[in-house]
């Protein structure tokens, strides 16, 4: 496995991503697989990166600048957080409850919608981030999910 810290070229977004190899990192990025994961840019370069050089044997250990550590939540704000969270997973599933999935049919079917090809209705479904972007330039009115849905099939 290799490590390779990746940055967006929309937001300036650095972020770690894994492959198996540095071919593998190629491939995934000619073919368009690659998006930042907090704002969906999926024009994606290699940061720039210390490398990981092992110390010699014979060299006394070097003091290595930490950063510091983000403060720790006390118990209130745990609960507060999880509270939040159980509420926004609850508001989701509550909204999902009158929509029909249609999974990579998505964009098509959100497009008819809006051009009038087809009756508005409550959908969700899978796309990718380049295609969610686009939706939104041509003024589909298009809103992501904050947690994921597992599609009916996949349900067991």
């Amino acid at each position: 496995m290799i490590v390779f810290d990746l940055k967006c070229a929309g937001q300036s977004h650095v972020f770690e991503a894994w492959f198996g190899s540095s071919a593998d990192y190629e491939d995934q990025k000619a073919r368009g697989l690659l998006a930042c994961p907090l704002c969906g840019d999926v024009d994606v370069t290699k940061a720039v990166m210390a490398p990981a050089v092992g110390a010699k044997g014979n060299s006394r250990a070097v003091a290595v600048r930490e950063e510091p550590a983000a403060p720790a939540m006390s118990g209130a704000d745990q609960a507060k957080m999880k509270a939040l969270i159980e509420a926004l997973a609850t508001a989701q599933s509550k909204a999902l409850e009158d929509s029909t999935w249609v999974g990579r049919g998505f964009a098509e079917q959100a497009r008819a919608m809006h051009y009038g090809e087809k009756d508005r209705s409550s959908i969700h479904g899978e796309v990718a981030p380049a295609e969610a972007k686009a939706l939104i330039a041509e003024g589909v009115e298009v809103a992501p999910l904050p947690f994921p849905v597992i599609p009916p099939q996949a349900k067991n």
